[in-house]
């Protein structure tokens, strides 16, 4: 009773103060109102509403292609207070759809950085600070992930209200060939003995660093590239990267990724890649409730019963009766807060599967020998 009024109470709160601010407002799917103020590009933007609980790490967030098609609810206090640096974004673009923050700092507390207001008006995306960001966390926690609209067109609201229930839902959907790679490319030491061939479903800058920094020759494949024509390349191994959407609809992947364990090929999945590898082995996968965003996940290593701390970053995920009652397949890490499906191993085939980022930027690096396992698979 007394938390139910003190909500009341934060609402009427905004709304009260709400005529006195550069008008913003979150529209979440059911209806539910959040006020704010626009500290960025007049507009409006469409997207399912996610939080992530890292303190650091804001830049890597916003440029991950895991991201696209989502609204981002940062739950530290502030941000942009560090500014940001292009040479630390995971891509060449920001991913996120609109951004929902507590404070908006336009700051730079170091050397040689940018402004994060203007690099997100150079990227034309939808920002609003000065929201209750606790108020609207807690709420998606209790009522899930939905769609939501951010804007500064507080005058269209029943316009926007429209358009926002014809958007499409995140269950189901494809988005890996809205960020892959259209054109291969190849990136690393080209006298190296060992070849990677990456599936691009999204990938992040720091795993293909991981990837060249332990002298690997890389090309980088578009999603629905064939088996025949990544053979071409002669490569020692596979990587199914990381991406946003759902996995079920990526059948060609899927199917691709089956042909490369009947040939038993060294092959290591990351995220997304780590749904698809299941499903190639017809273990199911599920929308979550709310999922996995933030640097500070404890994951328990199976193999060796040592604590990982994970940097995660997922709203699908395994499902984990599917997955123990396959006898070919090992489950070789779990989440410690829910017990949900965090790692895979293929008995028999020389593959193996994370859902956390072991590349680990931001956060910690308990998960970073994973590369280098992999590596030893390679011949």
């Amino acid at each position: 009773m007394c938390f139910h009024m003190s909500f009341f109470y934060v609402i009427l709160l905004s709304e009260m103060t709400y005529k006195k601010r550069k008008k913003g407002l979150v529209l979440l799917a059911d209806g539910t109102i959040f006020y704010g103020r626009s500290t960025g590009i007049n507009g409006t933007s469409f997207g399912e509403i996610c939080f992530n609980t890292g303190v650091t790490g804001y830049q890597e967030i916003f440029t991950d292609p895991s991201y696209f098609g989502q609204i981002m609810v940062t739950t530290t206090s502030h941000i942009g207070n560090y500014g940001i640096k292009i040479s630390e974004s995971q891509s060449n673009k920001i991913y996120i759809s609109g951004l929902i923050c507590k404070n908006f700092s336009s700051v730079n507390s170091r050397s040689n950085s940018e402004s994060i207001k203007k690099w997100f008006e150079s990227n034309k995306l939808v920002t609003l600070c000065d929201v209750d960001t606790r108020a609207l966390v807690r709420y998606i926690r209790d009522n899930g992930a939905m769609n939501a609209a951010i804007t500064t067109e507080v005058d269209k609201i029943s316009d926007i209200k429209k358009k926002l229930s014809n958007f499409p839902s995140m269950n189901g959907l494809e988005l890996a060939s809205k960020v892959s790679t259209k054109e291969p490319y190849e990136i690393g030491n080209k006298q190296s003995n060992k070849r990677l061939a990456v599936v691009d479903l999204g990938i992040k800058k720091n795993i293909l660093d991981n990837f060249v920094n332990r002298d690997l020759y890389v090309k980088v494949f578009p999603y629905d590239t064939s088996l025949d024509e990544m053979l071409k390349f002669k490569p020692n191994g596979f990587f199914l990267s990381n991406g946003p959407g759902d996995p079920e609809p990526l059948k060609k992947v899927i199917e691709t990724t089956k042909e490369i364990l009947k040939k038993n090929y060294p092959l290591f999945g990351i995220c997304l890649g780590h749904q698809v590898i299941a499903l190639a082995n017809d273990i199911k996968t599920y929308k979550m409730f709310n999922g996995h965003r933030g640097i500070n996940h404890p994951v328990l290593n199976i193999n060796t019963g040592k604590g990982e701390i994970t940097s995660q970053n997922h709203g699908f995920a395994v499902d984990y009766d599917t997955a123990v009652a396959n006898k070919s397949v090992k489950i070789s890490h779990k989440h410690l807060n829910d017990q949900t499906v965090a790692g895979l191993e293929i008995k028999s085939k020389n593959c193996f599967s994370v859902q956390y980022h072991p590349e680990a930027g931001p956060g910690p690096n308990d998960g970073n020998y994973l590369f280098d396992q992999f590596l030893s698979k390679l011949n």
